[in-house]
């Protein structure tokens, strides 16, 4: 059985339903943000948060809707809100001055965030694998000699 050819498989599956902007607000992602990465590095508030701005943003990619209103359009508390826009920033996605929001032309690459030291025995309990490896072990083994 030989492949269809290529425009038959670039066809739309339902011709009458084609997406246009028709002078309504202008939002678009580039290929390339699931391409390169991009949409991987986003945990589920960020890309929330990044679809949202995306989508209320004028051909600048400017938009000014207060975070009362972004947080009832996403359902992000005002706390998952702030780590979200906060980390948005530090991924160089969207600049905030306060008042305004611009979604920001994609940098190079994706950035992911640095992740911090491990420097408490708490962090090594918390973050680190082999830690909790052995804390569980440990407890198992005093449960087996407690018998």
């Amino acid at each position: 059985m030989s492949a269809p050819p290529p425009s038959a498989q670039r066809a739309p599956i339902v011709p009458e339903r084609v997406r246009r902007i028709d002078g309504q607000s202008f939002a678009f992602l580039p290929h390339r943000f699931l391409r390169q990465g991009f949409f991987a590095s986003l945990d589920a508030d960020e890309l929330s948060l990044y679809v949202m701005l995306l989508l209320a943003a004028d051909r600048f990619g400017v938009s000014f809707y207060h975070y009362d209103s972004i947080c009832s359009i996403t359902r992000l508390t005002l706390d998952r809100y702030l780590q979200a826009r906060n980390s948005l920033i530090e991924k160089d996605l969207i600049a905030f001055d306060g008042s305004r929001f611009q979604v920001l032309s994609l940098p190079a690459s994706p950035r992911l965030p640095n992740p911090r030291a491990l420097q408490t025995d708490d962090d090594f309990e918390a973050e680190d694998p082999a830690t909790a490896r052995q804390l569980i072990q440990r407890s198992l083994a005093s449960r087996r000699s407690s018998r």
